[in-house]
Protein backbone atom coordinates (compact mmCIF):
# COMPACT_ATOMS: atom_id res chain seq x y z
CA UNK A 1 0.00 0.00 0.00
CA UNK A 2 0.92 3.51 -0.89
CA UNK A 3 1.99 5.75 1.89
CA UNK A 4 -0.84 8.55 2.40
CA UNK A 5 -1.22 11.78 0.13
CA UNK A 6 -2.64 14.11 2.69
CA UNK A 7 -4.81 17.42 1.09
CA UNK A 8 -2.89 19.78 2.68
CA UNK A 9 0.43 19.60 4.99
CA UNK A 10 1.91 22.77 6.53
CA UNK A 11 5.69 22.66 6.94
CA UNK A 12 8.64 24.88 7.86
CA UNK A 13 10.16 26.67 4.89
CA UNK A 14 13.04 28.93 6.23
CA UNK A 15 13.84 30.21 9.44
CA UNK A 16 10.27 29.32 11.46
CA UNK A 17 11.92 27.31 14.42
CA UNK A 18 14.74 29.98 14.73
CA UNK A 19 12.41 32.86 14.75
CA UNK A 20 10.33 30.94 17.54
CA UNK A 21 13.25 30.88 19.73
CA UNK A 22 14.18 34.23 19.06
CA UNK A 23 10.55 35.48 20.08
CA UNK A 24 10.79 33.44 23.71
CA UNK A 25 14.69 35.28 24.02
CA UNK A 26 13.14 38.39 23.37
CA UNK A 27 10.95 38.44 26.41
CA UNK A 28 7.89 39.69 24.39
CA UNK A 29 5.61 36.69 22.84
CA UNK A 30 2.13 38.72 23.25
CA UNK A 31 0.78 40.51 20.63
CA UNK A 32 2.15 43.64 18.35
CA UNK A 33 5.79 42.59 20.06
CA UNK A 34 9.36 42.46 17.33
CA UNK A 35 7.91 39.93 15.17
CA UNK A 36 4.42 41.49 14.70
CA UNK A 37 6.25 44.61 13.19
CA UNK A 38 8.43 43.26 11.10
CA UNK A 39 5.07 41.40 9.53
CA UNK A 40 3.34 44.62 9.08
CA UNK A 41 6.17 46.21 7.63
CA UNK A 42 6.27 43.60 4.76
CA UNK A 43 3.28 43.61 3.59
CA UNK A 44 3.09 47.49 3.72
CA UNK A 45 5.90 47.67 1.58
CA UNK A 46 5.46 45.19 -0.54
CA UNK A 47 1.57 45.47 -1.21
CA UNK A 48 1.66 49.26 -0.73
CA UNK A 49 -0.88 49.10 1.53
CA UNK A 50 -1.64 52.01 4.23
CA UNK A 51 -1.62 49.88 6.85
CA UNK A 52 -1.41 46.10 7.54
CA UNK A 53 -2.47 44.77 11.24
CA UNK A 54 -2.03 40.81 11.81
CA UNK A 55 -5.13 39.33 13.70
CA UNK A 56 -5.34 36.60 15.52
CA UNK A 57 -7.36 35.15 12.14
CA UNK A 58 -9.51 35.75 8.46
CA UNK A 59 -12.37 35.83 10.24
CA UNK A 60 -11.60 38.48 12.66
CA UNK A 61 -10.14 40.44 10.13
CA UNK A 62 -13.56 40.26 8.78
CA UNK A 63 -15.01 41.10 11.90
CA UNK A 64 -13.08 44.13 12.09
CA UNK A 65 -14.13 45.20 8.75
CA UNK A 66 -17.82 45.05 9.52
CA UNK A 67 -17.45 47.13 12.87
CA UNK A 68 -15.12 49.80 10.58
CA UNK A 69 -18.00 49.78 8.22
CA UNK A 70 -20.31 50.71 10.78
CA UNK A 71 -22.52 47.96 9.88
CA UNK A 72 -26.20 48.17 12.00
CA UNK A 73 -29.12 46.13 12.20
CA UNK A 74 -30.69 45.61 8.81
CA UNK A 75 -28.01 46.66 6.58
CA UNK A 76 -27.74 45.27 3.25
CA UNK A 77 -24.57 43.73 2.57
CA UNK A 78 -23.40 41.61 -1.04
CA UNK A 79 -21.66 38.62 -1.05
CA UNK A 80 -20.82 35.20 -2.88
CA UNK A 81 -23.22 32.80 -1.97
CA UNK A 82 -19.98 30.84 -2.77
CA UNK A 83 -17.67 30.82 -0.27
CA UNK A 84 -16.42 30.24 3.46
CA UNK A 85 -18.62 31.07 6.31
CA UNK A 86 -17.03 33.53 8.08
CA UNK A 87 -17.32 36.00 5.03
CA UNK A 88 -21.09 36.02 5.76
CA UNK A 89 -21.03 35.54 9.56
CA UNK A 90 -18.61 38.68 10.30
CA UNK A 91 -21.59 40.99 8.90
CA UNK A 92 -24.54 39.17 9.84
CA UNK A 93 -23.02 39.28 13.51
CA UNK A 94 -23.44 42.81 13.23
CA UNK A 95 -27.04 42.39 11.91
CA UNK A 96 -26.80 43.01 8.65
CA UNK A 97 -28.95 41.37 6.01
CA UNK A 98 -26.62 38.94 3.46
CA UNK A 99 -27.88 39.67 -0.19
CA UNK A 100 -25.95 36.76 -1.82
CA UNK A 101 -24.76 36.71 -5.63
CA UNK A 102 -23.85 34.10 -7.81
CA UNK A 103 -20.41 33.37 -9.06
CA UNK A 104 -19.16 33.12 -12.74
CA UNK A 105 -18.44 29.40 -14.55
CA UNK A 106 -15.12 30.26 -15.27
CA UNK A 107 -12.96 31.49 -12.45
CA UNK A 108 -15.94 31.13 -9.92
CA UNK A 109 -15.85 34.34 -8.70
CA UNK A 110 -18.16 37.27 -7.87
CA UNK A 111 -20.24 37.32 -10.56
CA UNK A 112 -19.77 41.45 -11.73
CA UNK A 113 -22.84 41.20 -14.75
CA UNK A 114 -25.43 41.13 -11.10
CA UNK A 115 -23.99 43.22 -9.09
CA UNK A 116 -25.50 46.65 -9.85
CA UNK A 117 -29.31 44.87 -9.64
CA UNK A 118 -28.72 43.80 -6.40
CA UNK A 119 -27.67 47.24 -4.97
CA UNK A 120 -30.47 48.77 -2.97
CA UNK A 121 -30.73 52.19 -0.58
CA UNK A 122 -29.54 49.67 2.59
CA UNK A 123 -26.49 48.58 0.79
CA UNK A 124 -23.56 49.36 3.19
CA UNK A 125 -21.12 46.93 1.48
CA UNK A 126 -19.64 44.80 -1.38
CA UNK A 127 -17.80 42.21 0.21
CA UNK A 128 -15.57 39.78 -2.65
CA UNK A 129 -13.81 36.58 -2.60
CA UNK A 130 -10.75 36.48 -4.84
CA UNK A 131 -11.23 32.77 -5.53
CA UNK A 132 -8.67 30.23 -5.85
CA UNK A 133 -6.50 33.32 -5.70
CA UNK A 134 -7.76 34.21 -9.10
CA UNK A 135 -8.88 37.86 -9.20
CA UNK A 136 -12.52 39.62 -9.72
CA UNK A 137 -13.10 41.59 -12.91
CA UNK A 138 -12.17 44.66 -10.55
CA UNK A 139 -12.73 47.40 -12.99
CA UNK A 140 -16.12 46.70 -13.25
CA UNK A 141 -16.68 46.29 -9.63
CA UNK A 142 -15.07 49.34 -8.43
CA UNK A 143 -16.62 51.54 -11.20
CA UNK A 144 -20.26 50.18 -9.33
CA UNK A 145 -18.89 50.68 -6.53
CA UNK A 146 -17.86 54.32 -7.30
CA UNK A 147 -21.13 55.26 -8.62
CA UNK A 148 -23.29 54.37 -5.57
CA UNK A 149 -20.61 55.16 -2.85
CA UNK A 150 -20.85 51.84 -1.09
CA UNK A 151 -17.21 51.16 0.36
CA UNK A 152 -15.40 47.18 -0.75
CA UNK A 153 -14.38 44.55 0.95
CA UNK A 154 -11.98 42.20 -0.43
CA UNK A 155 -11.98 38.24 1.11
CA UNK A 156 -8.35 37.74 0.01
CA UNK A 157 -8.27 34.58 1.88
CA UNK A 158 -6.73 32.76 -1.29
CA UNK A 159 -5.01 35.60 -2.62
CA UNK A 160 -2.09 37.18 -1.38
CA UNK A 161 0.40 38.40 -3.67
CA UNK A 162 -1.96 37.29 -6.38
CA UNK A 163 -2.81 40.39 -8.69
CA UNK A 164 -5.48 42.22 -11.10
CA UNK A 165 -3.79 43.81 -14.09
CA UNK A 166 -0.73 44.08 -12.41
CA UNK A 167 -1.80 45.30 -9.31
CA UNK A 168 -1.84 43.28 -6.48
CA UNK A 169 -5.17 41.89 -4.51
CA UNK A 170 -5.77 43.43 -1.27
CA UNK A 171 -5.35 47.08 -2.24
CA UNK A 172 -8.55 47.59 -4.07
CA UNK A 173 -11.38 47.92 -1.19
CA UNK A 174 -11.34 50.31 1.50
CA UNK A 175 -10.36 46.75 3.09
CA UNK A 176 -9.12 43.59 2.86
CA UNK A 177 -8.24 40.68 4.86
CA UNK A 178 -5.92 37.80 4.56
CA UNK A 179 -5.27 34.42 5.97
CA UNK A 180 -2.61 32.93 7.80
CA UNK A 181 -4.35 29.28 8.04
CA UNK A 182 -2.14 26.18 7.81
CA UNK A 183 -4.34 25.64 4.60
CA UNK A 184 -3.04 28.51 3.02
CA UNK A 185 0.67 29.76 0.88
CA UNK A 186 1.70 31.27 3.85
CA UNK A 187 0.75 30.21 7.72
CA UNK A 188 1.44 30.46 11.07
CA UNK A 189 -1.20 27.60 11.67
CA UNK A 190 -3.87 29.97 12.65
CA UNK A 191 -4.11 34.05 11.82
CA UNK A 192 -4.84 36.64 9.61
CA UNK A 193 -4.25 39.89 8.61
CA UNK A 194 -6.70 43.14 7.83
CA UNK A 195 -5.49 45.37 5.37
CA UNK A 196 -6.18 48.93 5.16
CA UNK A 197 -6.67 51.39 1.90
CA UNK A 198 -8.42 54.13 3.42
CA UNK A 199 -6.21 56.23 5.92
CA UNK A 200 -9.41 57.21 8.19
CA UNK A 201 -10.10 54.02 9.30
CA UNK A 202 -6.51 53.21 10.99
CA UNK A 203 -6.88 54.64 14.23
CA UNK A 204 -10.16 53.14 15.06
CA UNK A 205 -9.01 49.44 13.62
CA UNK A 206 -6.18 50.28 15.71
CA UNK A 207 -8.31 50.58 18.65
CA UNK A 208 -10.73 48.04 18.04
CA UNK A 209 -8.04 45.25 17.51
CA UNK A 210 -7.21 46.04 21.71
CA UNK A 211 -10.38 45.30 22.88
CA UNK A 212 -12.02 48.89 22.20
CA UNK A 213 -9.10 50.90 24.19
CA UNK A 214 -6.47 53.54 23.41
CA UNK A 215 -4.39 51.07 24.39
CA UNK A 216 -2.08 51.57 21.05
CA UNK A 217 -1.79 55.61 21.69
CA UNK A 218 -0.84 55.11 25.33
CA UNK A 219 2.17 53.20 24.03
CA UNK A 220 2.81 55.94 21.79
CA UNK A 221 3.03 57.96 24.91
CA UNK A 222 -0.32 59.98 23.05
CA UNK A 223 -2.16 59.34 26.08
CA UNK A 224 -0.97 59.27 30.55
CA UNK A 225 -3.32 56.08 29.98
CA UNK A 226 -5.48 54.62 28.07
CA UNK A 227 -9.21 53.39 28.91
CA UNK A 228 -12.34 51.61 26.96
CA UNK A 229 -13.17 54.03 24.39
CA UNK A 230 -15.16 51.95 21.91
CA UNK A 231 -16.44 48.14 20.15
CA UNK A 232 -13.71 46.08 20.30
CA UNK A 233 -12.23 42.61 20.84
CA UNK A 234 -8.72 40.52 21.32
CA UNK A 235 -7.68 40.64 17.70
CA UNK A 236 -3.59 40.59 18.49
CA UNK A 237 -2.23 36.97 17.55
CA UNK A 238 0.86 36.15 19.69
CA UNK A 239 4.83 37.62 18.62
CA UNK A 240 5.73 33.52 18.38
CA UNK A 241 3.00 33.13 15.15
CA UNK A 242 4.40 35.70 13.76
CA UNK A 243 7.35 35.23 13.89
CA UNK A 244 6.68 31.77 12.21
CA UNK A 245 4.33 33.89 9.56
CA UNK A 246 7.95 36.37 8.80
CA UNK A 247 9.99 33.32 8.34
CA UNK A 248 7.52 32.02 5.27
CA UNK A 249 6.88 35.42 3.95
CA UNK A 250 10.84 36.53 3.97
CA UNK A 251 11.11 33.60 1.42
CA UNK A 252 7.71 33.97 -0.55
CA UNK A 253 9.24 34.07 -4.33
CA UNK A 254 10.63 30.76 -3.15
CA UNK A 255 7.33 29.22 -1.86
CA UNK A 256 5.49 30.68 -5.03
CA UNK A 257 7.69 29.69 -7.22
CA UNK A 258 7.18 25.83 -6.06
CA UNK A 259 3.42 26.48 -6.13
CA UNK A 260 3.46 27.39 -9.52
CA UNK A 261 5.25 24.88 -10.75
CA UNK A 262 2.93 22.33 -8.67
CA UNK A 263 0.03 24.03 -10.22
CA UNK A 264 2.09 23.85 -13.97
CA UNK A 265 2.35 20.08 -12.95
CA UNK A 266 -1.49 19.38 -12.49
CA UNK A 267 -2.33 21.48 -15.67
CA UNK A 268 -0.24 19.97 -18.10
CA UNK A 269 -1.02 16.36 -16.76
CA UNK A 270 -4.73 16.05 -16.55
CA UNK A 271 -5.48 18.61 -19.46
CA UNK A 272 -6.08 16.42 -22.44
CA UNK A 273 -7.67 13.98 -19.80
CA UNK A 274 -9.87 16.61 -18.46
CA UNK A 275 -10.85 17.87 -21.98
CA UNK A 276 -11.77 14.21 -23.30
CA UNK A 277 -14.39 13.99 -20.23
CA UNK A 278 -15.81 17.25 -20.17
CA UNK A 279 -13.97 17.92 -16.86
CA UNK A 280 -12.96 22.10 -16.32
CA UNK A 281 -9.42 22.55 -15.16
CA UNK A 282 -9.42 26.11 -13.74
CA UNK A 283 -9.69 29.61 -15.93
CA UNK A 284 -6.82 32.02 -15.32
CA UNK A 285 -7.71 35.32 -17.72
CA UNK A 286 -4.82 36.92 -19.06
CA UNK A 287 -5.11 39.79 -16.93
CA UNK A 288 -5.07 38.26 -13.60
CA UNK A 289 -1.76 36.51 -12.13
CA UNK A 290 -2.68 33.96 -9.80
CA UNK A 291 -1.46 33.19 -6.40
CA UNK A 292 -1.26 29.07 -6.68
CA UNK A 293 -3.72 29.02 -4.09
CA UNK A 294 -5.18 25.78 -5.20
CA UNK A 295 -5.91 23.13 -8.05
CA UNK A 296 -9.32 21.67 -8.14
CA UNK A 297 -11.56 19.87 -11.33
CA UNK A 298 -15.48 20.74 -12.12
CA UNK A 299 -17.15 17.40 -13.17
CA UNK A 300 -20.14 16.90 -15.45
CA UNK A 301 -22.40 15.63 -12.22
CA UNK A 302 -22.16 15.05 -8.40
CA UNK A 303 -22.15 11.38 -9.36
CA UNK A 304 -18.74 11.88 -11.26
CA UNK A 305 -17.67 13.73 -8.69
CA UNK A 306 -18.21 11.53 -6.01
CA UNK A 307 -16.76 8.45 -7.21
CA UNK A 308 -13.99 10.08 -7.91
CA UNK A 309 -13.02 11.19 -4.86
CA UNK A 310 -13.77 7.47 -3.00
CA UNK A 311 -11.49 6.32 -5.96
CA UNK A 312 -8.41 8.54 -4.87
CA UNK A 313 -9.36 7.60 -1.31
CA UNK A 314 -9.09 4.27 -2.14
CA UNK A 315 -5.32 4.38 -3.53
CA UNK A 316 -4.56 6.45 0.12
CA UNK A 317 -5.04 9.91 -1.33
CA UNK A 318 -7.24 12.50 0.01
CA UNK A 319 -8.78 15.47 -2.36
CA UNK A 320 -12.03 17.45 -0.54
CA UNK A 321 -15.05 19.15 -1.94
CA UNK A 322 -16.21 22.48 -0.20
CA UNK A 323 -18.03 25.40 0.19
CA UNK A 324 -21.64 24.29 0.63
CA UNK A 325 -23.86 27.44 -0.69
CA UNK A 326 -24.40 29.14 2.08
CA UNK A 327 -28.10 30.22 0.46
CA UNK A 328 -29.28 26.75 1.11
CA UNK A 329 -28.08 26.66 4.28
CA UNK A 330 -29.94 26.03 7.67
CA UNK A 331 -28.74 29.52 8.74
CA UNK A 332 -30.05 31.13 5.47
CA UNK A 333 -33.39 30.23 5.93
CA UNK A 334 -34.77 33.59 7.48
CA UNK A 335 -33.94 34.78 4.30
CA UNK A 336 -36.47 33.06 2.02
CA UNK A 337 -33.24 32.23 -0.36
CA UNK A 338 -34.52 28.74 -2.60
CA UNK A 339 -33.09 26.15 -4.30
CA UNK A 340 -32.03 27.41 -7.74
CA UNK A 341 -31.75 31.30 -6.86
CA UNK A 342 -27.92 30.77 -8.05
CA UNK A 343 -27.58 27.81 -10.04
CA UNK A 344 -23.73 27.83 -11.23
CA UNK A 345 -22.82 27.88 -7.31
CA UNK A 346 -25.32 25.22 -6.67
CA UNK A 347 -23.35 23.40 -9.51
CA UNK A 348 -19.91 24.06 -8.72
CA UNK A 349 -20.43 22.87 -5.47
CA UNK A 350 -22.08 19.77 -6.40
CA UNK A 351 -19.27 19.12 -9.04
CA UNK A 352 -15.86 20.53 -7.45
CA UNK A 353 -13.15 18.64 -6.08
CA UNK A 354 -9.37 19.76 -4.87
CA UNK A 355 -6.80 18.18 -5.68
CA UNK A 356 -3.68 17.65 -2.92
CA UNK A 357 -1.56 20.96 -2.74
CA UNK A 358 1.28 21.58 -0.35
CA UNK A 359 4.53 23.23 -0.88
CA UNK A 360 6.46 20.03 -0.27
CA UNK A 361 4.10 17.62 -2.39
CA UNK A 362 6.90 16.01 -4.31
CA UNK A 363 6.43 15.08 -8.03
CA UNK A 364 6.53 11.50 -7.72
CA UNK A 365 3.61 12.22 -5.35
CA UNK A 366 1.88 14.79 -7.42
CA UNK A 367 2.60 11.94 -10.48
CA UNK A 368 0.45 9.28 -8.26
CA UNK A 369 -2.55 11.61 -8.12
CA UNK A 370 -2.44 12.60 -12.08
CA UNK A 371 -2.11 8.46 -12.29
CA UNK A 372 -4.52 7.39 -10.43
CA UNK A 373 -7.11 10.11 -12.23
CA UNK A 374 -6.08 8.87 -15.48
CA UNK A 375 -6.18 4.91 -15.18
CA UNK A 376 -9.35 5.38 -13.04
CA UNK A 377 -11.57 7.34 -15.76
CA UNK A 378 -9.86 5.06 -18.45
CA UNK A 379 -11.82 2.09 -16.77
CA UNK A 380 -15.22 4.26 -16.22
Amino acid sequence: MNLPIPFNRPSPQGNELTYLSEALQRGHISGDGFFSKECHRLIEEVLGVHKALLTTSCTHALEMSALLLDIQPGDEVILPSYTFVSTVNAFVLRGAKPIFIDIRSDTLNFDETELERLISSKTRAIVLVHYAGVACEMDTIMQIAKTYQIPIVEDNAHGLFGAYKGRYLGTFGQLATQSFHETKNFTCGEGGMLLINNPQLVERAKIIREKGTNRDRFFRGQVDKYTWVDLGSSYLPSDMLAGYLLAQLEIRDKIQSKRAQIWQNYFVGLEDWANRHGIQLPVIPEHCTQAYHMFYLLFPSFDKRQSTILHLKSQNILSVFHYMPLHLSEMANQWNYRAGDFPVTERVSNTIVRLPFYNEITETEQQRVIDALLSFQQKS
